[in-house]
């Protein structure tokens, strides 16, 4: 079983930056692939971003590519959401994910789906104001 514990969430201006962390609590959290999902009001769960079991490897959707970074610090057992330059479009619940069966995941058509990963945090409500 791993529990994910999110952080970092709350309010910005348009043009601004915050980051996000997700402590988990899993024994081999260094094998896991990780990612993060959003979810705005009224509309489904959307893929954010996938780094791989040691941070080597990265990817983003095409409406964050280039503004948010992430990141994973395996001796804490901890993944990271660096966003930057954030847009009220980006205002959204954003969830953090662990995929125990796979060490890495990548994209197909731009797209990961939700079911490749088995535990999810409780989510952080990040808010952009214009």
């Amino acid at each position: 079983q791993v529990q994910l514990v999110e952080s970092g969430g709350g309010l910005v201006q348009a043009g601004g930056s915050l980051r996000l962390s997700c402590a988990a609590s899993g024994r081999t959290f260094n094998s896991y692939a990780m990612g993060w999902f959003r979810q705005a009001p009224g509309k489904e769960r959307e893929f954010v971003s996938t780094i791989n079991y040691s941070g080597s490897s990265t990817y983003y959707a095409d409406s964050v590519k280039g503004r948010f970074t992430s990141s994973r610090d395996n001796a804490k057992n901890t993944v990271y959401l660096q966003m930057n330059s954030l847009k009220p479009d980006d205002t959204a619940v954003y969830y953090c994910a662990a995929a125990p069966r796979y060490g890495t995941i990548a994209p197909t058509n731009g797209v990961v789906r939700e079911g490749l990963y088995d535990y999810w945090g409780q989510g952080t409500q990040v808010t952009v104001s214009s």
